[in-house]
Formats: structure tokens, sequence, C-alpha cells
């Protein structure tokens, strides 16, 4: 049996990246794995905290602010990020957890908010075990190379494009 832990990469333009992977999180603690989530660009309410918070193998922390960039990143952003990645990569390391998703960190790159070499030195410096999950659009190629498993997210047709804006429990 192999104990080495995965890499999955969630990303394209389609919805359900995030949900992906907090559903992973939530089988994984069903089976008794501890799980640690770190948000990167997010820092509103979204109705998976109030769940999360009562699961107990599993921690989220968000490094954002409180609102989604949709213009250019300030440096507030930027050291939210940078803080985050610093933070997740150590419970990446510490060996106390089974699977560390990294939410957004694609969108984090994106935006250059912290370097492609510094999110592949983090994962690559891992514990031997951890399972290791990175959503958000625009994955970049070498990210994707470096990932045992992705899957893209494509957008067909999106009820947001006809006005319908996001709703709890669906996309909030």
């Amino acid at each position: 049996m192999n104990n080495k832990g995965l890499i999955h990469i969630y990303t394209g333009n389609g919805k359900g990246k995030t949900t992906a992977a907090i559903g992973l999180a939530i089988r994984a603690a069903g089976a008794g794995k501890k799980v640690f989530i770190g948000q990167f660009v997010k820092g509103m309410h979204y109705s998976e905290l109030d769940l999360i918070e009562k699961i107990e193998n599993i921690e989220i922390k968000q490094y954002g602010r409180d609102c989604f960039i949709y213009k250019d990143p300030v440096q507030k952003d930027i050291d939210a990020a940078k803080e985050g990645l610093k933070e997740v990569s150590l419970k990446m390391t510490c060996g106390d957890y089974d699977i560390v998703i990294l939410d957004e960190a694609c969108i984090a790159l994106y935006y250059d908010l912290f370097s492609l070499s510094d999110l592949k030195k983090a994962v690559e410096s891992r514990a031997m075990h951890v399972e290791v999950i990175i959503t958000g659009r625009y994955a970049p190629e070498e990210l994707v190379e470096m990932a045992d498993l992705v899957t893209e997210m494509k957008e067909i047709k999106h009820y947001y494009n006809d006005g319908v804006e996001a709703r709890t429990g669906i996309e909030k």
C-alpha cells in the first residue's frame, strides 16, 4: 500500500472547485483523517464555514480580506496571501494533518500574491503522507505537471450570466 500523499488540482472556469475540495475534506474527516483548509483571497463569510467549525477533524482559516479580488490587489492582499502560504506550509510539514487544501491558491498565483516557486517549494517539502488539494482557475502548466490528479471544471452554461446573484447555501 502506498503511503505517499498525492497532489490534486481542481481548476477551470466552471463552478465547483471549492465545493469538490470541501466534499473531499468532509469525506476524509468521516474516515478519521485530519484536514486543514487554507482559503486564499477569501475573507468573506461562506456557508461552509458554519458547518466546518462543527467538524472536529477539519480546521479552516482564511487568508484574504473581506472581499474577493476583482481588480489589482493591494499590499494587504499580498501580505495576507504570503503569510497564509507560510502558515499552510507549516501545516503541510508538521505531520499533524493528512490532507491540506489550498483553496484558491491558483487565483493567488494569477494575481501574483505569491510565486509559483514558493508554492511548489511548500508542496514539495510537505510530510510524505500529506495529500494536497489545490483549487482555483488558471492553474499554471508547471503546477499541472507536478500534480497526480487534475480535474478541470468547464463552464457550459451558468445562470450568473442571466443575472442570478450568488445565493446563500449554493454559491456562498
